[in-house]
């Protein structure tokens, strides 16, 4: 598909999530085979004012490119700027979210909030558009809740200020993350506008993605939660290895993850930290023997050599039980059958 000039390799492409996908698991997903990486949100007022964590956010490797970076907000006065400013950072892309469901944003009247009000909503991305030279998207949500499911009107306003393609992840705000995804909703926004829709919600798999794009006619897919301590996801050659072939190169994409953790927030020990521990924690795979055990002692480590430590030595025996349960044909992917805990 392309967004604008920009040509997007591949089906899938990693999701922004807030304190996830930073540089370092931008560029593992990279690697793996997204297609595009998209930075965290970051807030236009902070990034004005210079706040350090929102610099740091915005942070990111030449290697990742193109690479959009997502902004936060609902003031154009402020959001003009900021995108002005990403842009002449280096943002091959700027990404507006509008459909970030947590109240502590949406209480502002940002994320999913700019889809209740329409014309203002058309008045702020009509702004930004003219400020922005290049590719604009946004991502967005089905509606607000049940009774309020605008997304194809939403999808049309966009078009018509001139976005240039919209994410669409189908759950109301109401719904956050639980339940199933409407896909059908993908179906709607897609049938209703000329610009490329990627869609998103309940992908794990390549096969997954390939599903999506068929029942919706979606151009591309995007993976959030998917991708977490899983970011092979979008190696569509990772299912055809071998067992032992697909451990070996589990190993390599953690190993090269932790470098580039250590690396990027080597003058910030307390966040480095923070990192290895979330990460480490979910490339700790369910169905496994001493998962519970694991997760535990990664989560409560004081040092990064102690979440390290405790990680490898939970990796090394699981990887053993992985390979014989692939082999025997006993397990998928995502249903590991525990042989301990």
């Amino acid at each position: 598909m392309r967004i604008g000039d920009i040509e997007i390799q591949g089906l899938a492409r990693l999701a922004p999530m807030a304190g996830i996908s930073n540089a370092p698991f931008r560029l593992v997903a990279r690697e793996c085979g997204s297609g595009l990486t998209t930075s965290e949100e970051i807030d236009a007022i902070s990034l004005l004012r210079g706040s350090p964590a929102a610099q740091e956010i915005a942070k990111y490797y030449p290697e990742e490119r193109p690479l959009a970076m997502q902004l936060l907000g609902c003031d154009p006065e402020l959001l003009v700027p900021a995108a002005e400013r990403l842009q002449e950072a280096g943002a091959d892309i700027i990404d507006l979210n509008m459909g970030c469901p947590m109240p502590k944003i949406t209480k502002q009247g940002k994320g999913a909030a700019l889809m209740r009000d329409i014309p203002k909503t058309a008045k702020l991305l009509t702004a930004m558009r003219k400020a922005i030279k290049v590719p604009f998207t946004i991502k967005i949500r089905g509606g607000w809740d049940d009774e309020h499911l605008n997304a194809v009107e939403v999808a049309k306003m966009a078009e018509e200020v001139g976005i240039d393609a919209i994410v669409v992840h189908p759950r109301t705000q109401s719904q956050r993350f639980t339940g199933k995804a409407p896909w059908e909703i993908i179906a709607d926004v897609v049938q209703a506008v000329r610009i490329p829709v990627t869609g998103n919600g309940d992908v794990k798999s390549m096969a997954d993605a390939r599903r999506m794009m068929a029942e919706t006619g979606c151009a591309g897919v995007m993976i959030g939660r998917g991708a977490l301590g899983r970011p092979w996801v979008f190696d569509e050659q990772y299912e055809q290895l071998p067992p032992q072939e697909q451990w070996a190169y589990r190993e390599r994409v953690i190993r090269r993850h932790i470098e580039l953790i250590k690396d990027h927030y080597r003058n910030n020990p307390r966040y480095e930290l923070n990192q290895l521990r979330k990460h480490l924690g979910w490339y700790v795979g369910s169905g496994l023997p001493g998962v519970a055990a694991t997760r535990g002692a990664v989560h409560e480590a004081k040092t990064p050599q102690e979440a390290e430590s405790a990680f490898w030595n939970w990796f090394h025996r699981a990887g053993e039980v992985y390979v014989r349960q692939r082999e025997q044909g006993l397990a998928q992917e995502e249903d590991l059958v525990s042989a301990a805990s």
